[in-house]
């Protein structure tokens, strides 16, 4: 392929002999023209390169707010970008513009064009039927200049709109580009091939490419560290990865499903998940990261791993020789190492269904959009009697992997959840793990935040006596118990 086309603000593009590391940012700003998109942080963080990226949530299409700061070009093929100079139509500001405006919601103006496309994405959404998914919508966008009460204001105002305009037409119109890729410059090469037979193919040709798919962990080698990443293998082509259902036997939860649909599709019926993807990241971050680079990246504080580790999660690993099947338990081998094989990769995730009562907990410098200092996904299964028959703690930022707590689990089988078994449980806790200490936390600290929550999930499943399938309370913020 010698040239990439997509549309920005619904005029082609068509882009040939540039890196492909190049990013959507730096594409906008020196080579389109369009230079309303800002850099601030080139990680993620502040939101100020947001732009809005058409794409496929079941039938329809749907507007997604993205950092296109660690948005590959290569990724956008096919695609339709919209940035904030292309809101505006026939010298009439778009309504989130306009709130903007009538709300006093910009100072300097600096982060405003990605507050701006942010809201864009809620003012389509019809899901926003909450306080807090504004805040949610909101928390990727830092302002230093204006405060967030006018912004918040203006956001209230638009959110779940639906504006019967030209923006809105084109969200059945629409649909998302799933062909094969391969565009190369020079020495560097991106592949995205649609189905497992040329994944496989390339990846025998090319072992040491590197998968990827929302990249939002990834590109931070390029944004930061300023590393090249000569040879890109994208999973998005691949349809089988984005499968999300459930039936009689439990989720099955494909690797390239985004943790914002994984979220959407889960609420209210997998709170323990649910709970922790609230606080996972922005929701630029969770409109590409995905639920398998989550998984394989393996860090010791990821906030997924302790909530499949407590729901008995099973990995679905597949190779051109076929598909196995790992536990939750068995994948995290080492620091940063896991049980997937050279020309494998990570399919899937199985949750089978229990009568058990389950929750998820983390504690970060900050409530939203921030790194576990520890995290927690905690499940009990209980018999008519109320004896323990099953315990599964999951705990992050405690060890070099995500690990369970045997000792605190086997402290409490065969027995009823009493004054005297939690203590128990507590005090074995202290010996499942030597956490170390680090910029966000003490050893000390993490484990007396690891007691806190073990103690608080005990204190909510003795108000829960009754067993439900697996489902939880709200999600906690505890400050630290001595």
């Amino acid at each position: 392929m010698e040239k990439l086309q997509f549309w920005v603000n619904d005029a082609l593009h068509e882009v040939a002999g540039v890196s492909t590391n190049l990013t959507l940012l730096n594409y906008l700003r020196y080579h389109a023209d369009l230079p309303g998109t800002k850099e601030g942080c080139a990680e993620g963080d502040c939101g100020a390169c947001s732009v809005v990226l058409l794409d496929k949530d079941g039938d329809e299409g749907a507007y997604r707010a993205v950092n296109s700061c660690l948005l590959f070009l290569p990724a956008v093929h096919g695609r339709r970008i919209y940035t904030v100079e292309g809101l505006a139509k026939n010298g009439e500001l778009h309504p989130v513009q306009e709130a903007m405006v009538r709300n006093l919601g910009s100072q300097c103006g600096y982060c405003t064009p990605g507050f701006v496309m942010t809201l864009f994405e809620a003012c389509y959404r019809d899901d926003m039927d909450g306080p807090w998914q504004l805040d949610d919508q909101l928390c990727g966008n830092l302002c230093r200049c204006t405060g967030y009460r006018p912004i918040r204001a203006a956001g209230k105002e638009v959110s779940g709109l639906r504006p019967k305009d030209h923006f809105h037409e084109a969200l059945s119109a629409e649909s998302f580009e799933t062909s094969e890729v391969q565009y190369s410059e020079k020495e560097q090469r991106f592949w995205r091939p649609n189905s497992f037979e040329s994944l496989f193919a390339l990846l025998a040709e090319q072992p040491q490419a590197k998968i990827i798919a929302g990249a939002t962990d990834l590109a931070l080698e390029y944004t930061k560290f300023h590393r090249a990443l000569p040879l890109l293998v994208s999973i998005e082509g691949l349809q089988e990865l984005k499968v999300l259902s459930c039936d009689n036997k439990g989720w099955t939860i494909g690797a390239g499903v985004t943790l914002s649909r994984l979220e959407m599709a889960v609420a209210n019926r997998l709170p323990a998940l649910e709970n922790m993807l609230r606080y996972f990241a922005s929701r630029q971050i969770k409109n590409r990261a995905t639920v398998g680079g989550n998984i394989v990246n393996a860090s010791p504080i990821g906030d997924l791993a302790p909530v499949f580790l407590a729901l008995d999660a099973r990995f679905h690993l597949r190779s051109a020789q076929g598909t196995r099947e790992v536990s939750s338990d068995e994948f995290f081998l080492d620091y940063r190492k896991t049980a997937l094989q050279e020309g494998e990769i990570f399919e899937a995730v199985f949750i089978p269904h229990k009568d058990a009562y389950a929750n998820s907990y983390k504690v970060s410098k900050r409530k939203e959009m921030d790194i576990s200092a520890v995290a927690a996904g905690l499940a009990l299964c209980r018999d008519a009697d109320g004896k323990i028959t099953e315990a599964r703690f999951g705990f992050g930022g405690m060890a070099a992997t995500p690990k369970r707590a045997d000792g605190a689990e086997k402290a409490l089988l065969g027995r009823k959840l009493t004054a005297g078994t939690i203590r128990a449980s507590l005090a074995a806790l202290e010996s499942d793990f030597a956490p170390m200490t680090d910029h966000r936390g003490t050893s000390w600290y993490r484990q007396k935040v690891a007691k806190n929550f073990l103690l608080g999930f005990f204190e909510e499943a003795m108000k829960n006596e009754a067993a439900q399938t697996i489902r939880a309370g709200a999600l906690a913020h505890p400050e630290v118990r001595v």
